[in-house]
C-alpha cells in the first residue's frame, strides 16, 4: 500500500513538473487566443502571416540551440552573424549578383566572415564563464558599434563601392536602406504552394529549416556533439574527462554565429528590404524570446519549443495591434504590449531559472 502511494506521488509529482515547464506557451497560447477575439482579423491573413514568419525567422531562432546544449545559455551574440549576413548582403547588391545564385553566393561569403567573428565571441565567453548571456549582449552592442563606424565611414573611402547609388550623397557611408529586390524571394519562390486563396506556404524555405534540424540532429550524436552536451551539463566534469572545454565552448559559438547569417539572409530574402543600421538590432532579443516562449530555458532547448515559441511571439507580433485597437482605442497600447512581451518573457525566463537552481540547492 505504501509503495502504491509512493508511486502515486512521484507520478503526481512528474505531471506538475511537467505543466510548470510547460506553463509558458500554455499562457501565450492563451494571450493569442484572446488577442485573435479581439483584433477582428480573418484568419486567412493571420494564418498567411504567421506562416511568412515561422519559415523566415525559425532559422535565426533555431542558431540559439547548440549554446544552449554547450552550456552557454541564450547566446546574445547572434547579433554578429546578422552583421556578416549583411555584410554579405552589401557584395551581391554592389556586384548586382541576383536571384538564387545570389542568394548562395551571400551565404559563401558569409561563412568565413561569420567564422571569424563566432571565434572571437567564442574567446571572450571563455573569459566570462557563468555571465555568458550579458557579456554577449554587450559584445552586440559594442560590435553595433564598429560595425556603424565601418560602414559610415569607411564605405566608399577604404571600402570602395561599385555601385555609388548605395551610397550617400557625400559619396562616403552606405544609405540607411537598401533594396533587396535582386534577390527578393529566391528561396521562398523556389516552391510555394497556395492550397486556399490568401495563404500561401513557401514550402522550400520550410524544407531548409527541416534540413537544419535534421543535421544539427545528426551533428548532436557525433563525437563533438556529444562532448558538447557533456560540457554543457558539467565543465569540471568533462574537463576530468579529457574534453577541451574552451575549445567545445568556441566551436558552439562559431557554430551559432555562422547559423544566425545564413539565418539572417533568409530572414532578408523574404522581407526584401535591408536596414542598413537597423535590420540586425533585435534579432538576438527577439529570437531569444521566440524561444523562451516556447517553453525552453537557459540550460535545456529543442527544435519543437524553437518552432513553437516563433509560432507564439509572431502570432501576437500580427494580432497586437489591432486587438489593442479594438480593446483600448489606440494600437500603440499593442505595439507598447509587444515590446513589454519581448523584455517580460526574458526577465521571468532567467528569474525562474534562478529559482530552479536555489531550489536544488
Amino acid at each position: 500500500m505504501e509503495n502504491n502511494m509512493e508511486v502515486q506521488n512521484v507520478k503526481t509529482k512528474n505531471v506538475k513538473e511537467h505543466i510548470f515547464s510547460l506553463i509558458v506557451p500554455i499562457v501565450f497560447l492563451a494571450l493569442c487566443g484572446v488577442g485573435f477575439y479581439f483584433s477582428g482579423l480573418h484568419y486567412t491573413f493571420v494564418l498567411n502571416e504567421v506562416i511568412s514568419r515561422l519559415a523566415r525567422n525559425s532559422f535565426l531562432v533555431i542558431s540559439l540551440i547548440i549554446p544552449v546544449i554547450a552550456g552557454l545559455g541564450l547566446n546574445f551574440g547572434i547579433v554578429l552573424g546578422a552583421m556578416a549576413g549583411q555584410m554579405a548582403l552589401f557584395f551581391i547588391t554592389d556586384h548586382a549578383i541576383e536571384g538564387f545564385a545570389g542568394l548562395m553566393v551571400a551565404f559563401v561569403i558569409s561563412t568565413p566572415i561569420a567564422i571569424v567573428l563566432g571565434y572571437l565571441t567564442g574567446r571572450v565567453l571563455n573569459k566570462s564563464k557563468g555571465r555568458e548571456m550579458i557579456t554577449s549582449m554587450i559584445l552586440g552592442f559594442f560590435a553595433n558599434g564598429v560595425y556603424q563606424l565601418v560602414f559610415l565611414v569607411m564605405a566608399g573611402t577604404i571600402i570602395p563601392f561599385k555601385n555609388k547609388k548605395l551610397l550617400l550623397s557625400t559619396g562616403v557611408g552606405i544609405k540607411n536602406s537598401m533594396d533587396l529586390m535582386g534577390i527578393r524571394y529566391a528561396l521562398d519562390n523556389i516552391w510555394k504552394v497556395k492550397p486556399y486563396q490568401g495563404i500561401a506556404i513557401p514550402v522550400s524555405t520550410i524544407i531548409v529549416v527541416g534540413i537544419l534540424c535534421v543535421a544539427l540532429t545528426w551533428f548532436l550524436k557525433t563525437k563533438l556533439g556529444q562532448e558538447m552536451r557533456t560540457v554543457g551539463q558539467d565543465m569540471h566534469v568533462a574537463s576530468v574527462a579529457g574534453i577541451n572545454v574552451d575549445r567545445t565552448r568556441n566551436i558552439a559559438v562559431i557554430i551559432s554565429t555562422v547559423l544566425a547569417a545564413w539565418g539572417q539572409i533568409i530572414f532578408l530574402q523574404n522581407i526584401g528590404t535591408l536596414n542598413t543600421y537597423g535590420s540586425h538590432e533585435q534579432v538576438g532579443l527577439f529570437a531569444v524570446a521566440s524561444l523562451l516562449i516556447g517553453g525552453a530555458s537557459v540550460k535545456k532547448a529543442t527544435y519543437g519549443q524553437a518552432l513553437i515559441g516563433t509560432f507564439l511571439f509572431h502570432m501576437l507580433f500580427i494580432i497586437s495591434p489591432m486587438a489593442g485597437q479594438n480593446i483600448m482605442g489606440d494600437s500603440q497600447i499593442g505595439e507598447f504590449f509587444r515590446v513589454f512581451v519581448a523584455y517580460g518573457v526574458i526577465g521571468l525566463a532567467l528569474l525562474l531559472h534562478a529559482w530552479q537552481e536555489k531550489s536544488k540547492k
